[in-house]
């Protein structure tokens, strides 16, 4: 099966594409696929070879979606145009992904999606042999939360570049981010780190955008020092970096703090007792950087986010060691959680450069060769 895989899949790499999750444009259909609608009211989308199918399943988790784009499917190309479900589909496996019933925090209901879309391709087609789980940034955190819950219908699974050592983890760095731009940039953008006005989110493009841009630019010692207290990855010899980085990260900020606030029932978002070094001044930053406490209540509902390392099948990572937006201590972090006795059941790949799932498609072959040749 490998060498099949290796074949179809070869092709691709050609362009050396990377993945980037979408931020998300819904994408239409591909050709030969069905779409459907799931209980909960997802969408899904099923593809099977219409020859050579060796039946087995290939179900993908997709990325983070704002909240102000329509529900559809996500991250199914790569970046050379390069369509996942074509690739999927010519190694002899099946394909199918969901919308996820809701765009913006959608993890757990991306969980329950994944397997209503699995009991759909089911009835709709027939019990895989096999199937196999993968996902990309938040859908890595799916892919990885249903390695430790749902081994009945997980047979092994790939998770890239998902916050998988603590959730809570990565919404404080992304807020930490935004409180320290605050403080090196103030006014720059409307409302703060836990509250973002409607205009801001409007306007992002075409405003917020270019002006974080020219403040960056005009500004080079407090942008260095805003990523040495925020410890924001960049990549040292590409000075532009530092405003990509910058740009991804308040963008999550932007289009995931409010919708992330109603989803959990409060603000989940505390720094009153951190302390950030690395500035020109940090008694300066420390006193003077705007402080919040997280809502009780919203810390609770991030329980079922939060991952356990108790895995029931093995789980293949991979993860860019640069990654701005989701950063690579997150597979330290699941590490430590993995007992002594599931420990060769997780297997972190690393990939060393900068960016969010800046992938060699080479890279992903890989990944996805081991996750699905492991015993």
């Amino acid at each position: 099966m490998r060498s099949v895989l290796q074949k179809c899949l070869l092709s691709a790499i050609v362009a050396a594409a990377t993945i980037v999750p979408s931020r998300a444009f819904a994408q239409p259909i591909p050709p030969g696929c069905e779409a459907g609608v799931l209980p909960h009211g997802a969408l899904s989308l099923i593809c099977v070879p219409p020859v050579g199918w060796n039946g087995e399943l290939v179900v993908f988790a997709h990325g983070y979606t704002a909240p102000t784009e329509p529900l559809g499917f996500s991250d199914l190309t790569l970046r050379d145009g390069t369509s996942v479900p074509a690739i999927v589909e010519g190694a002899g496996f099946a394909f199918a992904t969901t919308s996820y019933r809701k765009n913006g925090l959608a993890i757990v209901e991306g969980v329950d999606d994944i397997r209503e879309l699995v009991a759909a391709f089911s009835a709709a087609v027939t019990v895989p042999l096999r199937t196999f789980v993968a996902g990309a940034s938040e859908g890595g955190l799916v892919a990885t939360l249903l390695a430790q819950r749902s081994p009945d219908i997980c047979w092994r699974a790939l998770a890239t570049c998902g916050p998988i050592g603590s959730f809570q983890g990565q919404l404080d760095y992304i807020g930490d981010f935004r409180v320290l731009f605050d403080y090196f940039f103030p006014g720059v953008i409307p409302g703060s780190a836990i509250h973002i006005p409607a205009e801001v989110i409007a306007d992002w493009y075409t405003v917020y955008v270019p002006r974080i841009t020219a403040m960056l630019a005009a500004h080079p010692s407090e942008a260095t020092q805003l990523i040495r207290t925020s410890h924001a990855a960049i990549d040292p010899s590409n000075p532009a970096t530092v405003v990509n980085t910058a740009l991804d990260l308040l963008w999550y900020n932007v289009f995931g703090t409010n919708e992330a606030a109603q989803e959990l029932g409060g603000n989940s978002y505390g720094n009153r007792f951190r302390i950030y070094f690395g500035s020109a001044n940090d008694v300066r930053l420390n006193l003077s950087v705007e402080r919040f406490t997280a809502s009780p209540v919203a810390v609770r509902a991030l329980r079922p986010y939060e991952t356990t390392g108790q895995l029931s099948i093995p789980l293949v990572t991979l993860h860019t060691t640069a990654d701005d937006v989701v950063p690579f201590a997150h597979e330290f972090f699941y590490g430590l959680k993995v007992d002594l006795f599931n420990r060769g059941k997780f297997i972190p790949i690393p990939a060393p450069r900068y960016g969010h799932c800046n992938f060699l498609t080479s890279e992903v072959l890989s990944a996805f060769l081991l996750t699905v040749s492991q015993p």
